[in-house]
């Protein structure tokens, strides 16, 4: 699960104000160790900035001579000198300034995407029960949103920190070796500049962090109504959805104005601040030219320095500020990185050999949680090829049980083995590879109908993706299409009906050739026709293979040659369909109330 979210900074003690700042120190120090790889780059960009920014504060000096020199003089040739002097300066300042922004530039955008790859990667390596618990559209907004925050601080906000720094430090030491008096005097105002940034800083971090999270809860709302557009036009309520959709982005809009008005008000307070040191030098300096201590051109080169250095110390409240953004954004993804996965492969696990297909429950049982029992106590043994059919009402636990044979999630207790391997003893891949699913809810992807069905095997030819489609009664509506087996299906397979999204997903499993098969109503959405096909297809692929089918039309299960019918995450009974009617129990009684609401609807 996420870290347990930082208490706001204004709520801390002074001991645990340090620790969290020290801990967002270590996330930034583990920011930058994604720039280590380009370190190289980042070197090159840093040296041509150094001497850039020296050849700048070379500037004031050259100013100076003209003043003191070249008007005392009035000689045309050394003013043609020094003007050439000032236009090599600038010239050679813009080659290292390419030389630097490329590099740095590149190297930002490497970071960015090795971090969305890196998060990416993380994110489809963790169990379901995290994707249960979040919204898809928070999740989203962590790897597009707070990535592209948190760019700039790895790079251009980085270079501007360097450039200031040594701006500001050169012109200080310029300052004092042209007159210590006046330079001291400036000085003393620097500590006030530096308490008002740590202490707007703080708030402004704050905020930000609280506009990402307003708006990562906007995209979630919109990848929900997105995704549940049909449902939101069946029940005409667009106006709801925009309601909903207009108060997160308000709530958003409210956190970003609080993050603005400090901004505006941090921003002038340093400017302030800092031209007051250059009215200070004006009149001081001029004093001290009056007084014979300082040239007319060593004031100007004064001045010079002052705005040189009055420009970092306003910069580095907007700096402050947006590394403060970025920290927050920092924050997040750490949290997301940070999360391990629940269902990972233990250390000594080894690949599952290719198995015959038994699978034996041993006494499991499972709970979503401390608060939700599912299963309890369920034995169960499957022989290799053999067809049980799960039954029971709806929430008895027929899902949950076979999302354990994958490893979707860990039993709560007891253990389940596949060919008497500990399915938790081997590798998550090794198992899933070995194991096809054809779920109740049909995902397809935004692809062709052909990529779908490959999904199933990577390296299929055409002809075995046809004889996919054949075997699933697919074929002949996917030929009959403008496009054939190149026809986009859409979002989520929009584009095509029920049924047919339903029997491309079964020809994907058909594909992938498994030796455990996993059907959860895997001809719900088929009319008579095509259900009665599809049924033989399975039935011919069911041969030889362990398959679990998960119907709740018992008339598409009758000839399983096993029935467990589950109640309340307990095995109640479990026998052939005849013995099982016999019996009287529950099982009958489904069987009985849905035969008589077939007749019904005849």
């Amino acid at each position: 699960m996420f870290r347990p979210r930082r208490p706001q900074v204004a709520e801390l003690d002074e001991e645990s104000r340090v620790g969290v700042t020290r801990e967002r120190l270590a996330d930034y120090r583990r920011l930058l160790s994604y720039v280590k790889p380009y370190r190289g780059r980042v070197i090159l960009a840093l040296t041509a900035l150094s001497f850039a920014t020296l050849l700048g504060l070379t500037m004031p000096l050259v100013v100076r001579s003209v003043v003191d020199v070249v008007f005392v003089e009035q000689s045309l040739a050394l003013l043609n000198a020094y003007t050439l002097l000032l236009t090599l300066i600038f010239f050679t300042q813009a080659i290292l300034s390419f030389i630097n922004r490329y590099n740095m530039g590149y190297t930002g955008e490497r970071v960015v995407a090795d971090i969305r790859q890196r998060i990416y990667n993380h994110l489809v390596s963790l169990s379901l029960r995290f994707f249960a618990d979040r919204r898809t559209g928070e999740i989203v907004s962590r790897v597009t949103n707070d990535v592209t925050t948190l760019q700039a601080a790895v790079t251009d906000n980085l270079v501007t920190l360097l450039q200031q720094s040594l701006t500001l430090i050169g012109g200080v030491i310029f300052l004092f070796w042209l007159d210590w008096r006046l330079t001291s005097i400036i000085l003393m105002g620097i500590p006030v500049v530096t308490l008002t940034m740590v202490y707007l800083g703080r708030k402004i971090r704050n905020v930000a962090k609280e506009v990402q999270d307003r708006l990562a809860e906007a995209s979630a709302t919109v990848e929900e109504s997105v995704g549940g557009i049909r449902i939101v036009k069946s029940f005409a309520r667009e106006a709801y959805e925009i309601s909903r959709f207009n108060s997160k982005i308000e709530q958003t809009f409210e956190a970003a104005v609080r993050r603005v008005k400090i901004s505006a008000v941090l921003a002038p307070i340093i400017g302030f601040m800092a031209f007051m040191s250059i009215t200070i030098t004006i009149w001081f300096g001029g004093y001290e030219v009056i007084q014979g201590y300082l040239s007319p051109g060593g004031l100007v080169a004064f001045l010079i320095y002052t705005m040189m250095v009055a420009g970092p110390i306003a910069a580095f409240s907007t700096l402050y500020s947006q590394f403060q953004i970025a920290l927050g954004a920092t924050e997040r993804l750490f949290e997301l990185l940070d999360t391990p996965p629940e269902i990972d492969d233990r250390p000594n696990a080894a690949p599952l050999p290719d198995i015959i297909g038994r699978v034996t429950f041993h006494d499991v049982s499972f709970e979503y949680g401390e608060s939700i029992p599912v299963l309890h106590n369920v034995s169960l043994d499957v022989a290799p090829g053999q067809v049980i059919a799960l039954v029971g009402p709806s929430g008895a636990g027929k899902t949950t049980l076979v999302n354990l044979v994958p490893r979707f999630y860990d039993v709560s207790r007891g253990c389940i083995t596949i060919d008497g391997h500990d399915i938790r003893g081997v590798t998550n891949l090794s198992l899933r590879q070995q194991i096809g699913i054809v779920p109740q809810e049909t995902i397809l992807f935004s692809d062709t109908i052909r990529e779908n069905i490959r999904y199933g095997k990577l390296d299929a030819t055409q002809t075995e993706i046809e004889a996919a489609a054949r075997a699933a009664n697919a074929h002949e509506f996917i030929a009959e299409m403008p496009h054939g087996y190149e026809t986009m299906v859409g979002e989520r397979g929009i584009k095509l009906s029920g049924g047919q999204r339903q029997r491309v997903a079964i020809a994907r499993a058909i594909l992938k050739d498994p030796r455990i098969l996993i059907l959860d109503e895997a001809t719900s959405s088929l009319d008579s026709e095509s259900e009665q096909l599809v049924q033989e297809a399975l039935e011919h692929l069911m041969q030889s293979r362990t398959t679990f089918v998960i119907a709740h039309r018992l008339s598409t299960i009758k000839n399983a040659d096993w029935i467990v019918v589950l109640d309340r995450g307990q095995i109640v009974e479990q026998g052939s369909h005849e013995a099982l009617l016999k019996d009287e129990g529950l099982y009958h009684k489904l069987h009985s109330m849905q035969f008589k609401l077939e007749l019904e609807d005849v």
